[in-house]
């Protein structure tokens, strides 16, 4: 056997020996996934934040509500907001203000 053939099978010997470890990583990768997964499983979801807005679609994206956090009337376009914002929100247009969970009611802006 000549030095190159054996250089050759040694560096496939190597291959096949990183590919081993390279699946056994994978692996080990993927357990630990599935375990933070189960851990997250078990806790309880965050709250909902204390306010949201909801905006339309196209250009500029424009503020279509003003919601409680927990109202199940919110679209999926919303975001959390601060107090504060929902207060000027509202502030600027009363019309904003979700029928369902009625935020302007909540904040006393009536």
């Amino acid at each position: 056997m000549s030095e190159d053939t054996s250089r050759l099978d040694l560096l496939r010997f190597l291959e096949r020996i990183q590919e081993r470890d390279l699946a056994r990583t994978r692996q080990w990768i993927i357990e630990e996934q599935q375990r933070l997964a189960e851990i997250a499983a078990r806790q309880p979801p965050p709250p909902p934040p204390d306010w949201l807005v909801e905006q339309g679609i196209g250009v500029g994206r424009p503020i279509v509500a003003v919601h409680q956090g927990g109202c199940r009337m919110a679209g999926k376009r919303t975001a959390p907001i601060p107090r504060g914002e929902a207060l000027r929100l509202l502030g600027e247009d009363t019309g904003r203000a979700c029928q369902q969970c009625r935020p302007d009611t909540e904040l006393g802006v009536l």
